[in-house]
């Protein structure tokens, strides 16, 4: 086990903000996480586990032990006449998952191509685009307890997913409280892709795709481009640009709520739940307030995409986590007064 001291994070977070990690461990193995927990000085101190950086919004040096996720190896687990039940290492891409899914003729994950981050990071945010969610498709998960070093799996269930949410996003309170928030650090996720796959195709600018190429029941691989084609058109690469996705969850309200915006702003972009709640686009009320475009020092608001907030200094003049989260509680601020509607950040501020 070799801690790194005052290592640079740049590089590992998405955004491209600049800070260092007081100690550093990079994590290949469960061994290197037991090395951890066994160590005097290790052992207590307080940890925060680092996977693809795609998700998180760096405000200062992070004083806790980094637990840097590099655990690497992807698997068929298991066939059945119904299913292929998948396994990746939390320290693999997690487009590079989708797509060794998609060579191997697994289909299931195809609207989630291109997904910043790691494998490992997908079940804390339980991921989701173009009408699939992590959820969907998840079968089980591995972990490691960071106060015991006892390893424990987890179904769905015991995840608690939800819209960007799961388990892994809450502190416990109580006795019996739920919550693995800075407890645990993810070693590998399995997913259960079904054979009886069907396309999922609801949303505008993949019925667009089918429109464009005359494809009326395409195939995963066809879905999987025209997703990564999307994706590429409108939102910054980060190796281009700094930034960590969609930085805002899209708000869901009651059908009078939006029947109320909608008397007041036709061309609102919404979708009806199966639970007969409605999902807004969040960018699209970012967009009707002014922000595609707009900086506060050298953190900006992408300009083909509002929901995407942007590092605008590039790698020399990087915006700092205090000029991102100004940035986004302007926009917060704004959208509130014009439709009363509260957004809620998708990245975790460090």
């Amino acid at each position: 086990m070799l801690v790194e001291p005052n290592t640079p994070l740049q590089a590992h977070n998405t955004f491209g903000i600049s800070a260092k990690a007081l100690q550093l461990v990079r994590v290949h193995t469960e061994a290197d996480v037991q090395a951890v927990l066994a160590d005097a000085a290790l052992g207590e101190a307080p940890k925060f586990v680092l996977g693809g950086g795609s998700n998180i919004v760096l405000t200062g040096d992070v004083k806790p032990l980094v637990l840097k996720v590099e655990i690497k190896g992807m698997r068929l687990v298991e066939e059945t006449d119904k299913a292929w039940v998948v396994e990746a290492a939390a320290g693999e891409s997690w487009h590079d998952l989708v797509a060794w899914t998609l060579d191997n003729g697994w289909p299931g994950l195809e609207n989630m191509a291109l997904i910043p981050g790691s494998v490992g990071a997908s079940p804390v945010q339980n991921i989701g685009a173009y009408g699939v969610e992590l959820q969907d498709r998840f079968h089980s998960l591995d972990a490691i307890d960071l106060t015991t070093g006892q390893t424990f799996s987890l179904d769905a269930a015991q995840c608690a997913f939800g819209y960007r949410d799961s388990v892994f996003k809450h502190v416990s309170s109580g006795p019996n409280g739920l919550g693995l928030a800075g407890k645990a650090l993810i070693t590998r996720v399995r997913f259960l892709l079904r054979k009886d796959w069907k396309p999922v195709l609801g949303y505008l600018d993949l019925e667009r795709k089918m429109a464009e190429t005359s494809i009326s029941n395409p195939t995963a691989q066809q879905i999987f481009e025209w997703v990564c084609a999307i994706r590429r058109a409108k939102l910054p690469d980060p190796a281009v640009i700094g930034n960590a996705g969609s930085f805002f969850k899209n708000p869901t309200v009651t059908q009078d709520q939006c029947d109320d915006i909608i008397a007041r702003e036709p061309k609102v972009v919404h979708y009806l739940l199966d639970d007969g709640r409605i999902k807004l686009a969040a960018g699209w009320l970012i967009d009707a307030c002014g922000w595609k475009g707009k900086t506060v020092g050298n953190a900006g608001v992408y300009e083909k995409q509002a929901l995407v907030l942007v590092n605008v200094g590039g790698k020399e003049h990087p915006c700092t986590g205090g000029e991102v989260m100004t940035l986004a509680k302007a926009i917060q601020t704004s959208v509130y007064e014009r439709f009363g509607i509260r957004l809620e950040p998708e990245p975790v501020v460090v």
